[in-house]
């Protein structure tokens, strides 16, 4: 290592001009770093190294650290590397492990009527024993609310459960409280169950088989009417054949042209109460097979005379 020996200031006064024992001419900026140095302010030093090389203010970095983000996360935003900002983040880190330690020594505030205080620690022991699962296995973190109060997060596995606890820690009550499902059961509490993901499929299966017969099917029970074989059709359909003729016979009126009476004969004025009840024709070959015919009666009508009566008289031979 060449030794260097002060030999003046640059005309402008920003530069040492230095010499080595060679003769070699060197020159070192004046700055506040150099400053601070020969005033033995070491830990100057080190501030005006992160300021010149970081966007985040050490106070900054601080402040983001207690407040829950990780040392690589605010070296991102520093735009500056993990080792710049350690010598900020560490004592902020410490900070945190000291207060999650001090939180599970702290009372677990239980409902109103409930009697009894047991600490978070003693609370989790009784849980984990059972299960044969060290309290060690559990990772406690904590960092500070805008609010003043710290939230307190314990990750854990089990093999009944697994997630991360979430506490709220009250320091100068000295008292947590559990924010969510994962920390009531890691302290003992009862959770509420589950409920059971929405089955839309299973649930319309349930209504197909529940639909009654004179309901419309719809959506996919409409897909599976389309798609029932044609020998399924044809069986729920009715042979009409032979009810068909029948039931015309009953609605469809007489058509048929009513004979015009002779010259001779009076009309006939019907009742309403008198005119024949056009019954089925079920009906009419029982009445056909019980009763016969009549025949029609024949009335009389004057003979007229021949040509041979007019010229030679007399009347037709009996």
């Amino acid at each position: 290592m060449s030794h260097l020996t002060l030999a003046g200031l640059s005309e402008d006064g920003r530069r040492l001009l230095l010499v080595s024992d060679t003769g070699e001419e060197f020159t070192l900026t004046v700055d506040a770093k150099l400053r601070a140095a020969l005033r033995g302010e070491h830990a100057r030093i080190g501030q005006l190294e992160i300021h010149m090389d970081s966007a985040l203010r050490p106070k900054d970095i601080q402040a983001r650290i207690r407040a829950g983000e990780t040392p690589e996360a605010v070296a991102q935003a520093a735009q500056t590397t993990i080792d710049r900002i350690l010598p900020y983040a560490n004592p902020v880190l410490a900070e945190r492990a000291h207060v999650a330690e001090r939180a599970q020594r702290s009372s677990v505030r239980r409902k109103s009527g409930e009697a009894g205080v047991r600490t978070l620690g003693d609370a989790v022991l009784s849980m984990l024993s059972p299960l044969h699962v060290s309290t060690e296995t559990l990772e406690w973190d904590a960092w500070r609310r805008e609010d003043g109060r710290w939230t307190l997060t314990a990750q854990f596995s089990t093999a009944k459960r697994k997630g991360i606890a979430k506490f709220t820690f009250d320091a100068p009550g000295n008292y947590v409280t559990t924010e969510n499902d994962d920390a009531k059961w890691l302290v003992g509490e009862a959770v509420a169950a589950t409920k059971e993901p929405r089955d839309d499929l299973r649930q319309a299966r349930e209504r197909r088989l529940t639909t009654a017969p004179d309901e419309l099917p719809l959506g996919d029970d409409a897909l599976d009417l389309v798609s029932e074989s044609p020998r399924a059709r044809e069986e729920q359909t009715v042979d009409l054949t032979d009810t068909a003729p029948l039931i015309r016979a009953v609605d469809e009126p007489d058509l048929s042209p009513t004979p015009e009476p002779l010259a001779d004969e009076p009309v006939a004025h019907e009742h309403p109460s008198t005119r024949p009840v056009i019954q089925p024709a079920a009906q009419e070959a029982d009445h056909a097979a019980d009763e016969a015919p009549r025949p029609a009666k024949k009335k009389g009508r004057s003979s007229v005379p021949s040509w041979d009566e007019i010229m030679f008289g007399g009347g037709r031979a009996d």
